[in-house]
């Protein structure tokens, strides 16, 4: 299977999968942060997804795919400590703000700062129609983060610190997909870089939350693993697919198109956690497809 999807770099149908595994990491990784962000301490929720996915990994990653080249370790350092900061500051944001405003501010920030990131890194360049369709999506997003800062009333009090913390944690998922990208492509097999990720991203929440753990109740410990167990396989496909079509296409296109995860996420706020949705927030939701989809249509 590594043979043939790196076969496929390069190609339109390697640019066609790069696009279908981008809308498909949009829409679970809309479900991952609810799932963050219910019923349990988000701290706990992610070392719980974190934890489980590790377990999942470390198999594959120890006796399955080829090992690691020398080379590699460094990069995994660099992972590791990248997504430690984005996870902490994640943490914080949803800690004291609506998933329906800080959601949108965090994925708002991260593809503009990754188009930059990937010029920088690997040389690309948007045209003139990719930056209209950028420009649509960043204004359905900032804009449905203004509104719902207006309106909602679900933890004003602690909600600019919110907002502060999720501009940061969007400048970490910048940070991450462009060096996660350029990570898989460092890589000779982009399994063995997906493995090992998981493997040792698992490691930190789980030993830096364990006074939390100790303070749970146990009646909530059994459903807080099983959010986990469900968290971690909806993370292995979330996170793997984005990676994987950053290894196949252009990272700035991937990241334009997985921002369409604002649309899932209001969509999941307002059916599963209860927070509302009027005419004027569908309009802004339908602002940041339609510039994904003129991102896309630019190509």
């Amino acid at each position: 299977m590594s043979a043939w999807l790196v076969g496929l770099e390069g190609t339109p149908a390697g640019l066609r999968l790069a696009t279908a595994l981008a809308l498909s990491a949009a829409f679970l990784h809309a479900v991952f942060g609810a799932l963050q962000k219910g019923r349990f301490d988000p701290w706990l929720s992610r070392a719980a997804i974190d934890a489980s996915y590790g377990v999942m990994a470390a198999p594959v990653a120890l006796f399955v795919v080829p090992w690691p080249a020398p080379q590699m370790w460094p990069i995994f350092a660099g992972v590791f400590a990248i997504h430690v900061g984005y996870k902490m500051f994640q943490a914080m944001a949803y800690s004291r703000g609506a998933y329906t405003v800080v959601y949108p501010v965090v994925r708002g920030t991260g593809p503009l700062f990754t188009v930059i990131g990937a010029y920088l890194l690997f040389g690309e360049v948007l045209n003139a129609g990719q930056w209209a369709g950028v420009a649509v999506l960043l204004a359905g997003i900032f804009g449905l983060a203004l509104y719902n800062l207006r309106h909602i009333a679900i933890a004003r009090d602690t909600l600019l610190p919110a907002l502060g913390l999720a501009v940061l944690t969007g400048g970490f998922v910048a940070l991450y997909t462009t060096f996660d990208a350029y990570g898989i492509r460092a890589s000779a097999d982009p399994f063995t870089f997906l493995a090992w990720f998981f493997f040792i991203d698992g490691v930190f929440m789980p030993i830096y939350t364990w006074r939390r753990w100790r303070m749970l109740a146990p009646a909530e410990i059994a459903p807080l693993l099983r959010r986990g167990v469900t968290g971690a396989v909806i993370a292995l496909a979330s996170f793997g697919s984005i990676m994987l079509a950053t290894r196949l296409g252009p990272v700035g296109q991937a990241a334009v198109l997985r921002e369409t995860s604002t649309v899932f996420a209001a969509l999941i706020g307002w059916l599963a956690l209860g927070e509302t949705v009027g005419p004027r927030r569908l309009a802004l939701i339908a602002l940041i497809a339609a510039g994904a989809v003129i991102a896309q249509l630019a190509v």
